[in-house]
């Protein structure tokens, strides 16, 4: 990504108010269900505000995926306005407003962390690295402008006059496409890691540049990731490998080196030129992901997770075969404890798409063997297909030959009826007899019961 480069914006920024005239947020683009919230809000004596994501997208003519609310009222006050509202959060407390499968998230207006309050839920608290455990202390719209992550999401719209407030320059920076951080770089990261998550993610998605004072930290403050939770990444990997521009993060995620804390297995794999087999296999599935995503087709993310992690798998189980004096089945499976174990400690992978994992990797193995009735039940399995993608992803990015000849020869038989199909197999001819030896000092392998 070429760099831009801007001087950087006082903390300090005077308000701005731009009216309906000026700017292209229409109620019509808000969804029906943000507006109700909005004028029960107001109505009820209250300010009320949509913010964040949702403006920032409608200001750039895209579809917001949601419509975050903002207001002077508090989670309890909100509750007593909604029957359909639940509260949601302890390390920042926030209402969730009902409509089927529709939820409107509505936020209190926060103040700054260091304010003492006499209500024990309206604490904030820090921890040594400087994160934030609890922020729950409650403020003016002013104040809740400051606190937010950057100046493109803290703009307000408000139901009251239709017009747009904005508290520190995040205008200029959405015309001028910067993605900068309000206040110092350093103390924000500390107080949430997952910030510069955020920064890579909407530099890539919106295509903008993440200003100097705001990308200098990032790479000298990566390990403060390693004290975020593991089931929060996981759902920060998705959005940023499965939203569509996968690829331009990934890339991203390196420059600044958040991919290691992410990934720690794949990290040891790279290269200075970018052209090993693991990172070729990296590059084609997180492009086929963004492709797919952009055809509004389905993706799951236990194939990209199954392809991301191949080649790690491939080189433990071989280590453990070298080394343990194991036969390569027992040796892979034991691998796959391993790989997951140790991946499952940074970003917290469900056991429902390890399972699936499982299934794909063993597939692997399994695929090359077509003899008898094996070809017919391996098409048979649900995860037959996630396993020959993954077959041919491999054999468009390895030299041997005798995997290119396998994904011909399951792409013919997909295609053909089962009179070819017969055919097909009997001209594999007779699969030569395989003795499996036991595993040393434990007998049969046994599946880690935490990963599937």
């Amino acid at each position: 990504m070429k760099k831009k480069f801007a001087k950087a914006m006082p903390s300090d920024s005077p308000l701005t108010v731009i009216p309906r005239e000026q700017h292209p947020i229409s109620r019509k683009d808000i969804s029906d269900n943000a507006l109700k919230v909005l004028y029960r809000l107001n109505k009820s004596g209250f300010e009320a505000y949509l913010v964040g994501g949702g403006v920032r997208d409608l200001l750039l003519h895209k579809k917001p995926k949601d419509f975050d609310i903002a207001t002077n009222a508090t989670p309890e006050q909100v509750r007593q306005l909604f029957r359909n509202c639940r509260l949601v959060g302890r390390r920042f407390r926030l209402a969730h407003i009902m409509f089927g499968p529709d939820v409107i998230e509505v936020a209190t207006f926060r103040g700054p962390h260091d304010q003492i309050e006499n209500n024990d839920r309206n604490q904030s608290h820090k921890a040594q690295s400087g994160m934030l455990l609890r922020d729950n202390i409650f403020g003016s719209v002013e104040e809740d402008a400051v606190r937010r992550d950057f100046t493109i999401n803290s703009l307000y719209y408000g139901i009251e006059d239709f017009a747009l407030r904005d508290y520190a320059g995040g205008m200029a920076d959405l015309n001028a496409g910067i993605i900068r951080l309000i206040g110092d770089p350093e103390t924000r990261y500390r107080e949430d890691p997952v910030r510069m998550l955020r920064a890579v993610r909407f530099a890539s998605k919106l295509d903008m540049t993440i200003e100097p004072a705001t990308a200098e930290p990032i790479s000298r403050l990566a390990f403060l990731l390693k004290d975020i939770p593991a089931a929060r990444l996981f759902e920060e990997s998705l959005k940023l490998l499965q939203t569509g521009q996968g690829y331009k993060t990934y890339k991203l995620l390196r420059e600044y080196q958040l991919f290691q804390p992410l990934f720690p297995l794949i990290q040891p794999g790279f290269t200075q030129r970018g052209d090993s087999l693991m990172e070729k296999l990296l590059a084609q599935v997180l492009k086929n992901t963004d492709f797919r995503l952009q055809s509004d087709k389905r993706v799951n993310p236990a194939f990209l997770f199954a392809a991301m992690l191949w080649y790690p798998l491939i080189e433990h189980a071989e280590k453990l075969t070298q080394e343990g004096g194991l036969q390569y089945y027992d040796a892979f499976a034991l691998a796959m404890n391993d790989i997951l174990d140790e991946q499952c400690r940074s970003i917290a992978i469900p056991k429902r798409h390890t399972t699936t994992m499982r299934d794909i990797w063993l597939l692997q193995l399994r695929l090359p063997r077509r003899q008898g009735r094996r070809a017919n039940k391996l098409m048979e399995h649900p995860k037959f297909r996630a396993a020959y993608d993954l077959l041919e992803l491999r054999a468009s990015i390895e030299p041997r030959h005798e995997l290119k000849e396998l994904v011909q020869w399951w792409t013919a038989f997909q295609q053909s009826t089962s009179s070819q199909q017969r055919e097909m197999i009997s001209g594999l001819g007779s699969e030569p007899i395989r003795r499996r030896t036991r595993p040393h000092r434990g007998g049969r392998v046994r599946q880690n019961r935490n990963n599937g």
